[in-house]
């Protein structure tokens, strides 16, 4: 179990680590606790430009999960676009619906394509309840996605046909809904209107299993 003064030794080392890879080894430490008390360095490090720290930094973020949402948002840095690109991908790795008007805004404008497709995955990944509120949300991810099948960059486009699957399988899915997403996998799995085979492919086997159940 780790203790309290465990984690601030951890959190000490990082700071104190004067190297990128004395950075990456004590933030990768740090991170596999999963323990809430490292979440603050954890997000200072995502401003930092050693990418592989970044990465171990999101992974213990996600490990934290749904306790760190509110401290994410809180701590977005409008200024830090590195930190902000990486706290989108630590949001769309948790899941939490907390997280969708980021997600919504990163998959519609964001500048990097690799931010992109993390969102989309996210709109894809996002855990919604059976709620009235939950109609409006899972209205906002599918008409995000959708709206990303048009993305300049294929690797967004793959992204997205996962992340249409993923939220076509939710059973709560209006008809009008499904019916409009199912459009567009057929739509990217067609090459008249795709031109990237990797993605009509992903497109076509989404549209396999969600025929199949």
């Amino acid at each position: 179990m780790t203790t309290h003064h465990d984690i601030q030794a951890l959190i000490t080392a990082v700071r104190n680590a004067d190297t990128a890879d004395g950075l990456l080894e004590a933030t990768e430490a740090l991170a596999a606790t999963g323990d809430p008390a490292s979440a603050t360095c954890l997000l200072e490090i995502l401003g930092f430009n050693n990418p592989g720290a970044a990465v171990a930094a999101v992974d213990g973020l996600i490990a934290i999960g749904e306790p760190i949402v509110d401290t994410i948002l809180d701590n977005l840095d409008g200024y830090n676009y590195g930190a902000r690109a990486w706290s989108v991908r630590a949001l769309a790795g948790i899941g939490d619906r907390r997280g969708l008007p980021v997600l919504e805004r990163a998959l519609a404008a964001d500048i990097g394509p690799s931010v992109r497709r993390a969102a989309a995955c996210g709109l894809g990944n996002l855990q919604l309840s059976d709620t009235e509120q939950a109609d409006e949300e899972r209205q906002r991810c599918l008409s995000g996605l959708i709206q990303a099948t048009g993305d300049g960059e294929w690797i967004v486009r793959y992204a997205v046909t996962v992340g249409l699957e993923r939220r076509l399988n939710d059973p709560h899915c209006p008809d009008a809904l499904r019916n409009a997403g199912l459009q567009a996998l057929e739509q990217l799995s067609s090459q008249a209107k795709e031109n990237v085979k990797v993605v009509r492919l992903r497109a076509a086997l989404a549209l396999q299993r969600l025929n199949a159940g």
